[in-house]
């Protein structure tokens, strides 16, 4: 990792909630969809990240879940977005162009 992404570890840290509830919000996904999907990101992270942050987003019910029987295997949780959720992914959504704007503005 270069020393640029070393400095823009604990912004990428503190945007994982965003970018888990982006993910999710594109449509009901399993827990290995999610990994997978951020994986491909500046937004990888591992099992044992992702599930407490999903228990974490679930008690403060801006996620639930339903099982989905699987061919292969177990039934498995899907997640998706609650209404509280979709609006705080609109907030996130809004404070981050809000930043990027300001951003710009500031080398103007």
């Amino acid at each position: 990792m270069s020393d640029i992404a070393d400095k823009f570890g604990p912004l990428r840290k503190g945007m994982l909630e965003f970018a888990v509830l982006k993910t999710v919000s594109a449509g009901k996904a399993y827990a290995a969809d999610i990994l997978k999907k951020l994986g491909t990101t500046e937004f990888a992270t591992g099992e044992g990240t992702l599930y407490p942050l999903l228990s974490r987003l679930r008690r403060e019910r801006l996620v639930e879940y339903e099982w989905v029987e699987s061919e292969a295997g177990p039934p498995r949780k899907y997640y998706y977005l609650t209404d509280a959720g979709k609006k705080q992914l609109a907030e996130l959504e809004d404070y981050w162009h809000e930043l990027s704007a300001t951003m710009k503005k500031l080398g103007a």
